[in-house]
């Protein structure tokens, strides 16, 4: 006679195994929503960078003025350029850690006046 084969245990072995799917694909996709967090900052502190640069063509300091305000908003000015009465900025702002490795997210703005 035959032993039988005893499945027991084997829905909890595939449980624990699901449940650490799951848990390694909520670590991922938490990772993604703080790089679009992380890429919206970016872009944000641009437009804001931008207009304050735009704000100060005119007897000021357009790219001081921009860095400033990129700085108070979480990023830093990797390039600012003046093009008449517009300004052009990129700012960077350091995206979220995963595995040991982080990304820089990067924002481009350009505001003058209209026309």
């Amino acid at each position: 006679m035959r032993p039988s084969r005893d499945d027991r245990g084997a829905a909890s072995l595939l449980a624990v195994s699901c449940l650490g799917l799951l848990l390694l694909l909520g670590a991922a996709l938490s990772v993604v929503g703080a790089m679009v967090a992380a890429h919206r900052q970016a872009q944000a502190a641009a437009d804001l960078a931008a207009l304050a640069g735009a704000s100060a063509v005119v007897g000021g300091d357009p790219c001081g003025d921009a860095a400033a305000v990129a700085e108070a908003n979480g990023g830093s000015v990797t390039s600012c350029a003046v093009d008449g009465y517009d300004v052009v900025v990129e700012v960077v702002v350091a995206g979220p850690r995963w595995l040991g490795a982080t990304g820089d997210l990067t924002g481009r703005a350009r505001a003058g006046p209209a026309g």
